[in-house]
C-alpha cells in the first residue's frame, strides 16, 4: 500500500515502477527514484535499487514527474482567512501536484514589508508546500515609492509585483526594473491599463453587448506589455508579463524574444480553455482578470506555448468566499480557484503528452525563475516529485476540493489526468 500523507514518512522512500519524465533523458523512461533526507539520491533502471530497505511507493502505470511550479497564486493571508488561509490553498497545490507556489501581495496589509515576507513562510502558517512570496513593487501598491527589494529579497520573496494595481508610472517601472535586475529578481506585471478599463467587467466582443456590460478591449493589456518591453529593453531588466492573454499582446512579447530581451510570461488554464461565451447568462465563476477572451484570442495562447513563446503556466488561484461571487455580476469580484485542475487541462493542450505538461508546470516555471534547485529530477535535486496519470476520468466536485473557496468553473466538470501522489522535500505530502 502507497504511504499516507504523514510528517513522520521515513526520510529514505524508494518509488518503483514509474515512468519518469523530466530527468536527464529527453524521452520518458522506466526508472525508480531513491529520495532520502529529502534529496534524489539515485535514479536507477527498475529492480537495481534494493527495495527491501526502504519505504515503498508504487507507481506502476503511473508519470513520476518533478513538482510543479506555480507562479501565480492568492493565498489571501494575512487579513482575508475567511477565503483561504496559507494552510488550505497549499493543501490544495499539493493535491493539484504543485510543490512551489508563488504568493502574490495583495494581502491585507499588502505585502510591501520584511515582516509580512517572514510571516507568510513561518512554520506557524503551516504551508503544505513551498511558499515563495513575490512582494509588493511599491509600497501600499499604490505605484509610488519602490519597496526595499533588498531587504524583501533577503527575507525571501523571489520577485516584485503589484500585481492587480498595475504599475503604470513610466518612471517608478523604469526604476522598479533596475532595482530589481541588481538582485536577479524578475518585475512581475500585470498588464491592464486601469485609466482605459475601470468599470469593465469581461472582454469588449458580442457578448458584453448582449448582457449590457462594460467590456475592455485588448489594447489595454497589449499596450502595458508594449511600454514594458521598451523599459526592459532600456533597462535590460527582466519583465514577466503574469496572465497573458490577448494575442496582440503575445505578439510583443514574441518581437521582444526574439530580439533577445529578458522577458517570460505565464498564461491561465482558463485562457487556454475558456473564452467570453462561458460567462454565459452573468456567472460569476467566469469572472476574472485578466476576462476570458475572444476565440482567436485562446487559440493564440494556444500557439504561444507551443511556440515557446509563453514559458509556463500558471494557475492565478484567486478564492473568494461564497458569499462574494453570489451577487450580481458587475458586484461580484474578479477570481476563480485552480490549482486542482491545472493538470487535466494543461493535458488537453499537450494533447495528453506528459513531457508537455512537465515543461509548462515544472521545467519552465523554473526556468523562467532562474531556479536550479526545482523543476527537474536529477541525483542531488530536492525530492519535489508529482506522480500522476494521463487517462483516468473523474468529476471534480467542491466537496473534494481542498480550498476554503468553491468559485471554480471546473465544478462538477469532467476531467481527465489526476494527481496520485504529492511528493516535497521527500515528505509525501498528498496521495489520493
Amino acid at each position: 500500500m502507497s504511504p499516507k500523507p504523514d510528517p513522520t514518512t521515513p526520510r529514505a522512500l524508494l518509488i518503483t515502477g514509474g515512468t519518469l519524465v523530466g530527468g536527464s533523458d529527453a524521452k520518458p523512461s522506466s526508472a525508480d527514484i531513491l529520495i532520502e533526507n529529502g534529496i534524489i539520491a539515485a535514479i536507477e533502471r527498475k529492480g537495481k535499487i534494493p527495495a527491501d530497505r526502504h519505504a515503498l511507493l508504487k507507481a506502476s502505470g503511473l508519470f513520476v514527474a518533478p513538482g510543479f511550479i506555480d507562479l501565480h497564486v492568492h493565498l489571501r493571508e494575512p487579513g482575508q482567512s475567511y477565503k483561504e488561509t496559507i494552510a488550505t490553498g497549499t493543501a490544495a497545490a499539493a493535491a493539484g501536484g504543485f510543490t512551489t507556489v508563488c504568493a502574490m501581495p495583495n494581502t491585507t496589509p499588502v505585502n510591501d514589508s520584511t515582516e509580512i515576507t517572514r510571516w507568510m513562510q513561518a512554520p506557524e502558517r503551516a504551508a503544505v508546500v513551498k511558499v515563495r512570496p513575490i512582494a509588493a513593487a511599491t509600497v501600499g501598491s499604490n505605484g509610488e515609492r519602490l519597496t526595499d527589494f533588498k531587504s524583501l529579497v533577503e527575507a525571501g520573496a523571489v520577485g516584485v509585483t503589484d500585481d492587480g494595481r498595475p504599475i503604470l508610472g513610466d518612471r517608478i517601472m523604469r526604476e522598479a526594473l533596475e532595482a530589481a535586475r541588481g538582485l536577479n529578481i524578475p518585475v512581475i506585471q500585470h498588464a491592464e491599463d486601469t485609466r482605459v478599463s475601470q468599470g469593465c467587467t469581461m472582454h469588449q466582443g458580442p457578448t458584453s453587448f448582449r448582457l449590457g456590460l462594460r467590456g475592455v478591449n485588448a489594447e489595454a493589456e497589449a499596450s502595458i506589455v508594449a511600454r514594458d518591453i521598451e523599459l526592459a529593453t532600456a533597462t535590460k531588466g527582466h519583465i514577466h508579463i503574469a496572465h497573458i492573454s490577448t494575442a496582440a499582446a503575445l505578439e510583443h512579447v514574441r518581437a521582444a524574444r526574439q530580439r533577445g530581451i529578458h522577458v517570460t510570461c505565464e498564461v491561465t488554464p482558463h485562457h487556454l480553455l475558456l473564452t467570453d461565451e462561458e460567462v454565459g447568462d452573468y456567472d460569476t465563476n467566469c469572472k476574472m482578470n485578466p476576462p476570458l477572451r475572444s476565440e482567436a484570442d485562446r487559440q493564440a495562447m494556444w500557439d504561444g506555448l507551443y511556440d515557446g513563446t509563453i514559458d509556463c503556466i500558471a494557475t492565478d488561484h484567486a478564492p473568494h468566499a461564497p458569499h462574494e461571487k453570489d451577487q450580481e455580476f458587475d458586484r461580484a469580484p474578479f477570481g476563480i480557484t485552480g490549482l486542482e485542475t491545472a493538470l487535466p487541462i494543461a493535458l488537453v493542450v499537450a494533447a495528453g503528452s506528459p513531457q508537455l505538461v512537465m515543461r509548462w508546470l515544472s521545467g519552465n516555471p523554473a526556468k523562467a525563475m532562474g531556479w536550479r534547485e526545482v523543476g527537474a529530477i536529477r541525483v542531488g535535486a530536492k525530492a519535489d516529485v508529482v506522480i500522476f496519470n494521463t487517462d483516468e476520468e473523474w468529476t471534480f466536485t467542491a466537496e473534494q476540493s481542498k480550498s476554503k473557496s468553491k468559485n471554480s468553473p471546473f465544478i462538477c466538470k469532467r476531467l481527465s489526468g489526476r494527481v496520485r501522489h504529492t511528493i516535497e522535500d521527500g515528505r509525501v505530502v498528498y496521495s489520493l
